[in-house]
């Protein structure tokens, strides 16, 4: 692949794809500078990993594959030293009063902590639903079946369920 090619098309794919990433980089970083880092590590594998693209699956699948594996090897390497940190989370929130920007921004920030504290493999799915992927997509970048998925993301759900709860009844 030319070096021009290869530039057109990570660029195409950051453009429809970019927001996914920043997902993926919130939900498994604390702060909003490891989240930046953790993006940009993302960006970097997918630019170092594009000529072995083969189109078996879709580019979103690819990229979606690719920033999941990146970020969980990301948070396994770094672990120790985020787990002296504490969380200073970056919400972006629609236009609303604000009152109402307050509550969503605490209901966002109340949702990556309890998704942070899912086992990564749930983290990730999790992740997949709320960007609204199918099952059959969601298979796909997992590498396991569409049944699978539902039996997972049910179990997922409940574990984020209850960990909301949980996490709501202590005081902030």
């Amino acid at each position: 692949m030319r070096d021009e090619d290869r530039k057109t098309l990570f660029l195409n794919w950051l453009d429809g794809h970019g927001a996914a990433v920043m997902k993926v980089a919130r939900a498994y970083t604390l702060t909003a500078e490891e989240c930046q880092d953790l993006a940009q590590e993302i960006l970097l594998q997918a630019w170092q990993s594009l000529p072995k693209f083969e189109q078996r699956s879709s580019a979103a699948t690819w990229f979606y594959r690719l920033a999941l594996n990146t970020a969980m090897n990301w948070k396994r390497k770094d672990t120790p030293r985020r787990d002296r940190q504490l969380p200073l989370l970056d919400v972006h929130v629609v236009r609303a009063d604000g009152a109402e920007q307050a509550q969503h921004r605490d209901t966002v920030e109340h949702l990556y902590k309890a998704i942070q504290r899912l086992p990564k493999g749930d983290a990730a799915l999790v992740l997949l639903y709320l960007d609204d992927l199918s099952y059959r997509e969601m298979a796909d970048v997992l590498g396991i079946s569409e049944n699978n998925i539902g039996v997972k993301l049910n179990r997922a759900k409940k574990a984020l369920s209850d960990l909301m709860k949980e996490t709501s009844h202590v005081p902030r």
